[in-house]
Order: C-alpha cells, then structure tokens, then sequence
C-alpha cells in the first residue's frame, strides 16, 4: 500500500521556514494539484479551517475531514484533511502533506509526526512543513529529501513591555492557563470593554464564534493560550506575551525562543508587518532571544520522539513490551508514555481485562479501545473504568456497546447550564462519545449517534460562546448608548428567574426580596439603568411577597449563618428571642419593602419556624408543659433553656430538694438525673441536631452555627474552638480530645465505675468501644470522668483518680454527706 514504510521512499520535499511564510498554504495548493490527497494537521481547529477553505474552493462532494472526533467523509471525498493522529495510513493518495513536523520534537505528541514522517507516503509526492530546527533531524532519517526553505513574508520586531491596558487595538495577549486567561480578560473587560477568548479545549464552533467576534471588530483584543501559534490567522498585529513559562505536561518550564516565535508570529500575517512584546508580570526578556525571534534563527533540535510502530499483539504483556521498546536510530529517543500507553498500563492490572484479551484479536480490540481520548485530559479512574466498560461489552456476546447504556451516557451531558469551565469539561466529554460514535462495528446505529453527538457539541458550543461573550465582552454599554441616542426611554422587565433586564440587557437579580445589581453595570449609564428597574421592581416586590406566603413549609430553611432562606435566596436572620425556642426573625432590609410587607413576610416566616419547632422540639415542650411544681419545675425549665441537656453539678441543690414523688415524676417524663448530667431521653435522638444547633446559636448572638455530628454518631472528636455549651446544646459532653452524647457518657461512667470497684482492673474491649476513643486517646477521656488508666506490659488497667477531687476531698462520709445530690444519684446509680 501506498503509506507502508519502504526501504526506498518516494520522494519527501522538506518546506522549512518561520511563521508567515506561506508553508500550509502551499500545501494546499499542492495538493489540490493532484487528483488525490491528505494533509495532517496539528489541531482539530486548524483542520476545520482548511477543510472549510478547500470545502469553498472545491465543494463538500470531495473533501472528506477526519479528526479523533470529527468524521465527515463523503463517498466522492478526494482529498482528506485530517488532525496528523487520525490520518488513515491505509488509504493511498497521490499526495500527501505533515504540517508543523518540528512537533516531532514534542514530549507528549512528537512520537506520532515522527512516525509520519518516517512512514506515512504519498504515492507521487510527499511533503513536510515546519521549524528550520528540523532540518538536521530530518536529513539523517530520510535520506534524499529535499529542503525548500521559504523566507518569512513580513518584519516581525520587539516592542518593549506594555501595561495591559495600553495595549495597541488588534493586539492578542499569550498566557499558558486558563486561569491566567480568564484573570486577564477580566481585566481587558473592565478596561477595553471586552475581548474574544480562544483556548485549545474550545469546539470548533465555539473557536470561529469568538474568533469571528474579533475579525468583524466587535473587540480589538484576544486573550489566548498557544493555541493561536499553530496556523489560525487572524488579523494580528501585536503579540503580547503575559508569561513564558507552561507545563508541559511533566513540569513548568520556559518556553524556547522558538516555541515564542512559533507564537509571535500570529503577528503581522502576509505583508504586513508585527510586532511582539510582554506585559503583565513579565518584564522582562532575555536578548539572545529577542535577537533570534527576530532573526528568525534557533539552536537546531537534536532529537525526536519514538514510539515502536511494530507492535506484539499475542499478549497484552507482549503489547506492553513492544511499547517500551527503544529506538535504534541516535537521533530518535523513546517518548514518555502517551494516554493510550498509560490506559493499558491501568487496565492491564484488571484481572476480568486480561481474561478476555488472550488471543490477537482481543488484545488488538483492547489497544484500539486504549486509544480512545480523554479530552478531559486526566485519564482518571473515571476515565480508565470508561474504557474497561467499553471493552467488556465489546467482548460480550454482542459485541456491540448497549444502546441503552450509550444513549444514558450521552444524555446526562446534554446540559447547557453550568459556568465556562463546566462547559469545556461537558464538550470534551462528549468529544470522547463522538469518537466511540465513529466506530460502526462498536455501536447499533453510529449514524443516528453521531448526528445527536455532533448535536449536542453545537448545543454546548453556542453555550460557551454566550458564557465566554457574556463574561468576557461589555455589550451593555453599547446597547444602551445606542438606546439613550434615540428616544431615550428604556424598557424594564423582571424575569421569573429574578433577573432584572433593562433594554434585553441584564443588570442585576433579586436575591430574595433584595436587588443585587451586576458590577457590570458600573459604568457611566448606571444611574439611568437603575432608575429603569426600580420602575419593575417595585410591582414585583409584592407579587413575590404573595409566593411566599402561598409556599408551603418545603421553600424554607435556614443556613449555617442563621439566614433564613425562601427558595434559596436569604430573606430574614434569626437572632435571640424570649426563650431559647422563639428566636426573633428580623426580616433583611430592602428599599423596596414597606413596613405591611415586611409584617407579612416575617408572619409567613413565623408560621414556618414555630411549625418546624414544635414539630422537632415536642419533647422539649411536652415537659415545659409538665404539671410538676417547686424543684422539679425547676429543674424542667433549666432544661428547656438548655435544649435538653444540663450539668448536674449546675441544679445540685434542685436535685437535692427533689421528693420522691418529683423524682417519679421526672421519670415518668423520660428526664435522666445522671452522676454527670441531667437529660431528657427522647431528645437525644440525631435527627434533632441541627434545630439544636440553630437554636442555640441564635439565643447567644453568635452568627454562625457549629457544624453537628451526621446522623447516627454518638461520638466525635472535640474541637477545642467551639464555645462553651455547643456540645451540651447539642446533647453531648466533651471528655477530653472526643465528646460523648450525654446518654453514653453516662453508660461509660458507670462501667468504669463498676470494674473499678474493687480496685485496678483490666480494660475490657467493651470498655473500650463505649469510649469511642482510639487507644491513644482513651486515658485522656477517662481522665475527664476521674479515673486514671496505666499502661504496662500487661496491657492497659483502669484505676479510680489518685489525687483527684474526690482523693483529695475523701473524709469519712457524715449525715449531710449521705443526704447530698451526689451521693443520692450514687445510690441509685448502684440500685441499678
């Protein structure tokens, strides 16, 4: 065939130059001069380019593009413009094209446009374009090329650095992030009115949106990571770069004075001249660089990157091998290992994977489907298990992808919603799901799955586009301006979203019942725009007044900042009321309510929470309704002010007073009087936790709730930062580095108790699980509870304190001894 690698090549024309020298462009031109061709392209977006200029020069009828995602292939198609991965080395063609060949060169890529360049041949001529730098390289691995070497059309020279925004119009300025990118459009935004953005994870769609935005002059800017360096021409007349180092993919580095000049020269296209420059935090740049951007001259590179192209597909360890084979040749290297390389490595460790790759067949399916790109670039264990789910259906008795699993996967990205980057991440995910869409023997009906793909990449693409404009270009200004030129009226309106347009344009949002007005909206008209939306804002104040009395309890809820929310949004605060369970609700300030609407609010709201209270807090106030007098009641209203819980050193002298008859009373009630606290049994449940907690933070003032334990846990490991009383509020006590529900404290208290009652004893296991504690923490916990535990080579024993308070008080017990609280709770603690 016309691309197998041949002891004697045909011909292979070398077309070495800098940027702006005509190279693509003559390929093309070359190629369409044969009857049949193909040209491999660095970038899916620069293959649509010059698919689109070949499909208006010639017609679709004969232009196939081939892309890892993207597969438009007519049955009359002639010539094949191609992303350099996806051209089809089987497929003979008169001509044949590699664009930008020094990227063999490239630690992640290289392997591939080396693998090209030493086998991929047209049947009457074959050309490579590219760096200069290549020259060498190429010379020693195939002999008998020919060298053209093109001059650049135009003077490409340094300006100096420049502040951001006193940039030329029709300048684009470089960064290597999208964070980097993002920050400075923001700023080219707020101080030039808008930019155009373009990264290398934008769709094509997206790409030709933002770019067209900069060609017709909606903007004079373009902020953009080096995907602009790689043939995308655009009427450029200043380069500005605003950093000039970049991960590689292994470690930051700088960039080489070639890769800057690969970039720089998106400036002055044809014949007019560029310049190129810094800004930002980069101030500076060496001479020997500057010199040779300029001069267009750069060290030659000594080495490309290999991958072995004869691969053993009898094992997947014999695959595995075959990869990490070393080249021959002193100018090729081994590259690292590329995702496809790295999936196998991942799913050669899957057991259920190896089982069914045991023959040539199986072993080439799985390599083929080790191929599929993750877009998202992470090859995380999503991605790996992707692919083991890919491979196991495919060796399945079908051997077909389900349809129904495909077409839930392909669903849950068809999502529109979400900010910039939430988009990129759904368009790369779905670019993964066009190329498995290529594969008519993977799926059922690849046609149907292909269009709904290419469907929703065009869906989430005109998102992008609107989030990258909105974010990214001040069109308010000109519509308004525009507007205030004519009758000078503006037309309001508030959406069911909250969103306050004035003219179509937004200008704010109601949060609840406040206006938030959109910073964008800062500038010189903002006085005119905010008297156009309080005309609509007041009529809609109290209609939305009336939705909120109409919702039922479901729309409400509270935070951890004790603002209460309606449907999301903050309406009211809750601060200390009469008692710990009537928090005072004060409704938030706004303009546009009047004081009849804000009663109304603050009535609906107290509806709610006094509904939610006696709900949650019934135990609370069954007792607080007790028909119990003198100490017992008491003791019941030191409860409820303490939401169930109190210290028994704190109501000793209630406790002392108590009769017999009280103390029935109160159990009858469910109160516990332990040796440590005092509390109410059916409170202790966790469901009730997060009313505690809010009630507890507003009656202090505090502003924040504490975050409580999940449901279930009876024990957590304290935080000595939280006030004192959060834990008791909350039903627990704390004991040292871990804080016990009050229940279980008692539980643990008196088995320590027990085993200690003849002395140093053994810590049984079940000691150690009503602890809730580690090994480690375990003695600083019994230490709160007055014992004292010794570790020796027996293990760990447990001893009443020595020293402590009740060793250094220890006398002879006298008739008000054995009439105190203290000693009554002993008694019946040892009665039961």
């Amino acid at each position: 065939m016309a691309m197998e690698l041949r002891s004697e090549p045909p011909r292979l024309t070398a077309v070495l130059g800098p940027t702006n020298t005509g190279k693509t462009h003559l390929a093309v031109e070359r190629m369409l001069g044969h009857r049949t061709g193909m040209i491999g392209l660095p970038l899916r977006l620069l293959a649509r380019e010059i698919y689109d200029r070949i499909v208006a020069m010639r017609g679709r009828a004969c232009v196939a593009l081939i892309t890892g995602e993207e597969r438009i292939v007519p049955k009359t198609a002639r010539y094949y413009v191609c992303t350099t991965e996806s051209m089809p080395l089987d497929m003979p063609v008169g001509f044949l094209a590699i664009d930008e060949v020094q990227l063999a060169a490239d630690p992640e890529r290289g392997h591939v446009f080396t693998d090209r360049l030493l086998r991929a041949r047209g049947r009457d001529e074959t050309m490579v374009m590219g760096a200069a730098t290549a020259r060498p390289l190429i010379k020693k691995l195939v002999p008998g090329a020919e060298f053209i070497v093109r001059p650049r059309f135009s003077k490409l020279s340094f300006a100096g650095a420049k502040k951001l925004t006193r940039l030329p119009p029709r300048s684009a300025v470089v960064a290597f992030s999208a964070a980097d990118v993002y920050e400075l459009a923001e700023t080219m935004r707020r101080q030039r009115g808008g930019c155009a953005v373009v990264l290398g994870a934008l769709s094509p769609r997206a790409r030709n949106a933002q770019v067209a935005m900069y060609q017709d002059g909606e903007v004079d800017y373009i902020v953009a990571t080096d995907a602009i360096g790689m043939g995308l021409n655009m009427d450029v007349r200043h380069v500005a770069f605003a950093a000039t180092r970049k991960f590689d993919g292994a470690r930051p580095r700088h960039l080489t004075a070639a890769e800057l000049a690969q970039i720089a020269g998106r400036a002055g296209r044809h014949m007019n001249d560029g310049t190129f420059g810094l800004t930002g935090a980069v101030q500076e740049l060496p001479d020997a660089d500057i010199q040779a951007i300029e001069s267009h001259t750069f060290p030659e590179l000594k080495t490309f990157m290999w991958r072995n192209a004869d691969l053993d597909m009898r094992s997947v360890k014999g695959l595995l091998r075959s990869l990490e084979a070393r080249p021959e040749h002193p100018g090729l290297i081994r590259a690292r290992q590329a995702d496809d390389h790295m999936a196998l490595a991942a799913l050669a460790h899957d057991k259920a994977i190896t089982d069914l790759a045991t023959n040539r067949d199986a072993v080439r399916l799985l390599w083929e489907v080790c191929q599929i790109p993750d877009f998202r670039k992470v090859l995380a264990d999503h991605h790996v298990r992707l692919l083991a789910h890919i491979y196991r259906s495919l060796m399945g008795p079908g051997h077909r992808l389900g349809d129904d699993w495909v077409a839930r996967s392909v669903e849950r990205i068809d999502r529109t919603d979400g900010d910039i980057d939430t988009l990129m991440n759904r368009i790369a995910h779905i670019r993964t799901w066009t190329y498995v869409a290529h594969r008519s023997d993977w799926v059922g009906d690849h046609g149907e799955l292909q269009e709904r793909t290419r469907a929703i990449e065009d869906r989430l693409s005109d998102a992008l586009h609107d989030r990258l404009t909105q974010r990214f270009v001040d069109r308010r200004a000109a519509t308004i301006t525009r507007r205030l030129k004519g009758d000078g009226s503006l037309a309001s309106h508030v959406a069911a979203d909250g969103a306050v347009t004035v003219e179509g344009e937004e200008v704010g949002h109601l949060e609840g019942f406040r206006f938030v007005a959109d910073k964008a909206a800062s500038h010189g008209d903002g006085r005119t725009l905010w008297t156009a939306a309080r005309r609509a804002l007041h009529p809609e104040m109290a209609r939305r007044v009336a939705a909120c009395e109409a919702d039922d309890d479901a729309a409400f809820s509270a935070d951890a900042r004790l603002y209460v929310l309606w449907r999301g949004s903050r309406v009211a605060r809750l601060e200390a009321g009469s008692d710990v369970l009537k928090p005072r609700i004060e409704v938030l300030r706004s303009e546009f309510l009047d004081k009849a609407l804000k009663d109304r609010i603050a009535a609906r709201l107290r509806d709610w929470l006094d509904r939610r209270i006696a709900e949650t807090c019934r135990p609370l106030l069954r007792i607080r309704n007790a028909d119990l007098k003198g100490p017992a009641r008491g003791l019941i209203y030191q409860l409820v002010e303490n939401l169930g819980v109190v210290a028994t050193p704190d109501v000793a002298s209630l406790i002392a007073d108590l009769d017999r008859d009280a103390r029935q009373g109160l159990a009858r009630l469910g109160i516990r009087l332990g040796l440590h606290a005092v509390y109410l049994k059916s409170f202790m449940s966790s469901r009730h936790l997060d009313l505690r907690a809010l009630l507890w933070a507003a009656h202090r003032g505090d502003g924040e709730m504490p975050g409580v334990p999940v449901k279930g846990e009876v024990a957590i490991d304290a935080d000595p930062r939280l006030p004192a009383g959060f834990y008791g509020a909350i039903g627990y006590q704390r004991l040292g580095p871990r804080a016990l529900r009050v229940d279980m404290v008692e539980r643990l208290a008196a088995q320590a108790r027990k085993a200690v009652r003849k002395g140093r004893a053994p810590v049984t296991p079940d000691l150690m699980s009503l602890a809730a504690s580690s090994r480690e923490q375990f003695p600083a916990v019994m230490a709160a509870l007055d014992f004292r535990v010794i570790e020796d080579k027996n293990g760990l024993t447990i001893a009443a304190a020595s020293g402590g308070r009740r060793a250094r008080n220890r006398r002879r017990p006298t008739a008000a001894d054995r009439a105190s609280p203290f000693a009554k709770l002993l008694e019946l603690e040892n009665a039961r």
